[in-house]
């Protein structure tokens, strides 16, 4: 019978750890994540549109949260769109956030009128992912397909804001 206690407060004590640590993800349509594709002040954004199911935006995730650790202090936002259907965020997106250790700000992007809003992120995105998009007031870059740390870190570094 204690074993059986142990197993189950075990149990639950596992579930509300996990609960603790979970990051809370909000889906958005675009009309809501639009203003954070154009801010202007002096912080630099990291803006990357992904999936769990992109092998390149997989690939490229080490990466970015290697940026994001060593800029996070400073005048730096990232935020990671997925762009997963929002039926799987419960069971692939948080997953994949929790075993990839993801601290920047994840939003899921549920907007299914992709030909009205593709455009309006940026005129030369085909729809392809992953795309990053790295701005400030002063500054703005756009890039479809992997992007490295070597080259992130050039871009912020050289384009942040003290």
């Amino acid at each position: 019978m204690k074993l059986f206690k142990f197993i189950i407060l075990s149990f639950f004590l596992g579930t509300l750890i996990a609960d603790a640590t979970a990051q809370e993800v909000p889906v958005y349509n675009f009309r809501q994540l639009e203003p954070l594709l154009n801010k202007r002040n002096d912080t630099t954004y990291v803006i990357n549109f992904w999936a769990t199911w992109c092998k390149p935006c997989v690939k490229e995730m080490p990466d970015l949260m290697k940026t994001n650790q060593k800029f996070k202090n400073g005048k730096f936002k990232m935020i990671l769109v997925s762009m997963d259907f929002d039926i799987h965020l419960q069971t692939k997106v948080i997953p994949f956030i929790n075993e990839q250790n993801i601290e920047a700000d994840v939003i899921l992007l549920n907007d299914s009128k992709q030909h009205e809003w593709i455009n309006m992120v940026n005129e030369a995105w085909t729809g392809a992912i992953p795309i990053t998009i790295i701005y400030n007031k002063d500054f703005y870059f756009f890039r479809e397909g992997e992007i490295t740390f070597s080259e992130l870190n050039e871009l912020i570094t050289k384009n942040l804001k003290q």
